[in-house]
């Protein structure tokens, strides 16, 4: 016989797989039943796919029987992102990268199976005479090289 987190979890995950543009990030199930699921996409996520996923997996996990309260959130575009199917959605966004090396701030202007290309505008100074010049550098980064990813956000 199947255990709640197991049923829960199967449930979420069958819901979710009917819309080929979405997927889980995170589900986390306290000790008290409550559990919360984020969700993202390819695509912005509308609202009413957090109320169908919600309203499906309530119809398979008996709320009566089991006790638990369930919050379908999206991703918050304001949170730093690991995930590299994210990366995708946000092209031609200014990212700030954080990679081992460092961080790299810049436009998302490439996304491959294995990785990004970021274009960073930089001031330097001018390899002759006074001043700075504008240069613009763009870096090959693989996913496992990304401890993490977010938007900044302009206005």
């Amino acid at each position: 016989m199947k255990t709640f987190e197991e049923k829960i979890k199967k449930a979420i995950a069958e819901s979710v797989g009917k819309n080929p543009d979405l997927f889980v990030l995170k589900t986390d199930i306290s000790p008290d039943k409550n559990v919360q699921v984020i969700i993202d996409g390819t695509k912005p996520v509308p609202l009413s796919e957090c109320i169908r996923i919600t309203r499906e997996v309530e119809e398979q996990v008996d709320k009566d029987i089991y006790n638990y309260a369930l919050t379908v959130g999206t991703f918050d575009i304001t949170q730093w992102f690991e995930d590299p199917r994210q990366f995708r959605k946000n092209l031609n966004r200014k990212l700030k990268i954080k990679t081992a090396e460092g961080e790299i701030e810049g436009k998302l202007i490439e996304v491959t199976d294995t990785g990004i290309v970021v274009e960073e505008k930089k001031r330097e100074p001018k390899p002759a005479g006074k001043g700075k010049h504008t240069v613009i550098k763009k870096h090959e980064i693989p996913f496992e090289a990304i401890k993490k990813a977010k938007v900044i956000i302009e206005f």
